[in-house]
Protein backbone atom coordinates (compact mmCIF):
# COMPACT_ATOMS: atom_id res chain seq x y z
CA UNK A 1 0.00 0.00 0.00
CA UNK A 2 3.10 2.81 -0.42
CA UNK A 3 1.44 3.91 -3.33
CA UNK A 4 -1.63 5.63 -2.87
CA UNK A 5 -2.41 7.91 -5.82
CA UNK A 6 -3.88 11.33 -5.39
CA UNK A 7 -6.94 9.60 -7.99
CA UNK A 8 -7.47 6.57 -4.78
CA UNK A 9 -7.13 9.45 -2.31
CA UNK A 10 -9.82 11.28 -4.52
CA UNK A 11 -12.37 8.39 -4.75
CA UNK A 12 -12.34 7.36 -0.68
CA UNK A 13 -13.04 10.99 0.53
CA UNK A 14 -16.20 10.98 -2.69
CA UNK A 15 -17.08 7.39 -0.80
CA UNK A 16 -16.58 9.07 2.81
CA UNK A 17 -18.46 12.36 1.39
CA UNK A 18 -21.47 10.23 0.29
CA UNK A 19 -21.55 8.33 3.17
CA UNK A 20 -21.14 11.12 5.47
CA UNK A 21 -24.16 13.24 3.46
CA UNK A 22 -26.40 10.28 3.58
CA UNK A 23 -26.01 9.61 7.31
CA UNK A 24 -26.45 12.84 8.36
CA UNK A 25 -22.60 12.86 9.65
CA UNK A 26 -20.52 15.96 9.96
CA UNK A 27 -16.76 15.37 10.27
CA UNK A 28 -13.89 16.29 12.26
CA UNK A 29 -10.06 15.67 11.90
CA UNK A 30 -7.55 16.04 14.52
CA UNK A 31 -3.99 15.59 12.89
CA UNK A 32 -0.31 16.00 13.84
CA UNK A 33 1.80 13.43 10.98
CA UNK A 34 -0.42 14.54 8.35
CA UNK A 35 -0.58 18.08 9.14
CA UNK A 36 -4.21 18.63 7.67
CA UNK A 37 -3.77 16.59 4.63
CA UNK A 38 -6.82 14.34 5.61
CA UNK A 39 -9.30 17.64 5.66
CA UNK A 40 -7.57 18.98 2.59
CA UNK A 41 -8.64 15.85 0.98
CA UNK A 42 -12.13 15.71 2.15
CA UNK A 43 -12.50 19.31 1.56
CA UNK A 44 -11.03 18.44 -2.33
CA UNK A 45 -15.23 17.34 -2.62
CA UNK A 46 -17.36 19.84 -3.86
CA UNK A 47 -20.53 19.92 -1.31
CA UNK A 48 -18.13 18.73 1.21
CA UNK A 49 -19.41 22.10 3.61
CA UNK A 50 -22.39 20.18 4.18
CA UNK A 51 -20.46 17.63 5.96
CA UNK A 52 -17.17 18.63 7.13
CA UNK A 53 -17.10 20.93 9.88
CA UNK A 54 -13.42 21.79 10.75
CA UNK A 55 -9.84 20.20 11.06
CA UNK A 56 -7.31 20.81 13.26
CA UNK A 57 -3.24 20.23 12.76
CA UNK A 58 -2.11 19.61 15.90
CA UNK A 59 1.40 19.12 16.22
CA UNK A 60 3.12 20.59 19.14
CA UNK A 61 1.95 19.47 22.50
CA UNK A 62 0.69 22.57 23.66
CA UNK A 63 -1.63 22.42 20.32
CA UNK A 64 -2.54 18.75 21.38
CA UNK A 65 -3.59 20.16 24.72
CA UNK A 66 -5.66 23.72 24.03
CA UNK A 67 -7.02 22.56 20.73
CA UNK A 68 -7.98 18.40 21.57
CA UNK A 69 -8.00 18.39 25.08
CA UNK A 70 -5.55 15.70 25.63
CA UNK A 71 -4.09 15.88 29.11
CA UNK A 72 -0.42 17.29 29.47
CA UNK A 73 0.01 13.63 31.62
CA UNK A 74 -1.06 11.11 28.95
CA UNK A 75 1.31 13.10 26.90
CA UNK A 76 4.39 13.03 29.50
CA UNK A 77 3.74 9.28 30.23
CA UNK A 78 3.01 8.23 26.96
CA UNK A 79 3.84 10.25 24.15
CA UNK A 80 2.11 11.88 21.55
CA UNK A 81 2.63 8.86 19.19
CA UNK A 82 0.02 6.62 21.46
CA UNK A 83 -2.68 4.95 21.56
CA UNK A 84 -3.37 6.89 24.79
CA UNK A 85 -2.90 10.42 22.95
CA UNK A 86 -4.85 9.43 19.94
CA UNK A 87 -8.18 8.46 21.97
CA UNK A 88 -7.39 11.65 23.56
CA UNK A 89 -7.51 13.54 20.45
CA UNK A 90 -10.13 12.14 18.78
CA UNK A 91 -12.46 12.70 22.28
CA UNK A 92 -11.30 16.02 22.37
CA UNK A 93 -12.13 16.39 18.74
CA UNK A 94 -16.01 15.91 19.16
CA UNK A 95 -16.11 17.46 21.83
CA UNK A 96 -14.64 20.24 21.21
CA UNK A 97 -16.96 20.91 17.97
CA UNK A 98 -20.45 20.29 16.92
CA UNK A 99 -19.12 17.65 14.29
CA UNK A 100 -20.80 13.98 14.78
CA UNK A 101 -17.50 11.74 13.59
CA UNK A 102 -13.89 12.44 14.21
CA UNK A 103 -10.68 10.97 12.88
CA UNK A 104 -7.77 11.75 14.65
CA UNK A 105 -3.84 10.46 13.65
CA UNK A 106 -0.41 10.53 15.23
CA UNK A 107 2.57 9.06 14.28
CA UNK A 108 6.21 9.82 12.91
CA UNK A 109 6.34 9.67 8.94
CA UNK A 110 10.14 10.61 9.17
CA UNK A 111 12.99 10.40 8.01
CA UNK A 112 14.04 11.29 11.83
CA UNK A 113 12.41 11.14 14.93
CA UNK A 114 12.04 7.82 15.43
CA UNK A 115 13.43 5.00 18.28
CA UNK A 116 13.79 1.35 18.71
CA UNK A 117 10.29 1.40 20.10
CA UNK A 118 8.15 3.52 17.63
CA UNK A 119 10.34 3.42 14.63
CA UNK A 120 9.49 5.43 11.04
CA UNK A 121 6.17 4.77 9.56
CA UNK A 122 4.83 4.05 13.45
CA UNK A 123 1.17 5.77 13.63
CA UNK A 124 -1.77 5.52 15.25
CA UNK A 125 -5.30 6.52 13.89
CA UNK A 126 -8.74 6.52 16.20
CA UNK A 127 -12.10 6.43 14.98
CA UNK A 128 -14.77 7.74 17.17
CA UNK A 129 -18.57 8.86 16.31
CA UNK A 130 -20.24 10.93 18.91
CA UNK A 131 -21.54 9.17 22.05
CA UNK A 132 -19.60 6.13 20.75
CA UNK A 133 -16.52 4.73 21.91
CA UNK A 134 -12.91 5.24 19.90
CA UNK A 135 -11.61 2.73 17.76
CA UNK A 136 -7.76 2.98 17.64
CA UNK A 137 -5.26 1.39 15.52
CA UNK A 138 -1.38 1.09 14.82
CA UNK A 139 -0.29 0.89 11.67
CA UNK A 140 3.55 0.48 10.85
CA UNK A 141 3.81 1.87 7.09
CA UNK A 142 6.65 1.73 4.73
CA UNK A 143 8.56 4.48 2.54
CA UNK A 144 9.51 7.77 2.76
CA UNK A 145 7.56 10.58 4.42
CA UNK A 146 5.40 11.33 1.85
CA UNK A 147 4.82 7.60 1.26
CA UNK A 148 3.82 7.17 5.11
CA UNK A 149 1.42 10.34 5.10
CA UNK A 150 -0.11 8.88 1.96
CA UNK A 151 -0.88 5.82 3.86
CA UNK A 152 -2.54 7.48 7.11
CA UNK A 153 -4.86 9.25 4.76
CA UNK A 154 -5.85 6.56 2.97
CA UNK A 155 -6.22 3.96 6.03
CA UNK A 156 -7.87 6.96 7.89
CA UNK A 157 -10.42 7.71 5.48
CA UNK A 158 -10.95 4.01 5.09
CA UNK A 159 -11.90 3.88 8.34
CA UNK A 160 -14.07 6.72 8.27
CA UNK A 161 -16.28 4.64 5.13
CA UNK A 162 -16.90 2.08 7.70
CA UNK A 163 -17.63 4.29 10.96
CA UNK A 164 -19.87 6.57 8.56
CA UNK A 165 -22.24 3.80 7.08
Amino acid sequence: MTDVSDAALQHLAEQVGEAARSHHHMLVTAESCTGGWIAKTLTDIAGSSGWFECGMAAYSYEAKQSLLSVRPQTLEQFGAVSRETVIEMVSGALANTGATLAVAVTGIAGPGGGTEDKPVGTVWIAWKRRGGYPKAEVFHFAGDREAVRRQTVAASLQGMLALAT
